[in-house]
């Protein structure tokens, strides 16, 4: 879980938001805070899977290829 570290300000975060999104793609969390009260997380997007290509069994019949009337 993440640990309520000091908020950021929301317009801290639009000023520095390059060197956050930097920060966050090395895996740290950001709580962003309106009028110092708590009202965002910033934080890492998980990796999305490989798509493995050829998952499925089967076979196409060649009339599958056939133009159509």
């Amino acid at each position: 879980m993440l640990s309520m570290a000091q908020p950021i300000n929301v317009q801290d975060a639009k000023t520095h938001l390059s060197a956050l999104l930097a920060r966050v793609a090395t895996g740290e969390r950001f709580v962003l805070a309106r009028h110092g009260k708590p009202v965002a997380q910033l934080v890492p997007l998980e990796p999305k899977p490989k798509r493995q290509l050829g998952f499925m069994q089967g076979h196409v019949d060649s009339s599958f290829f056939r133009a159509t009337p």
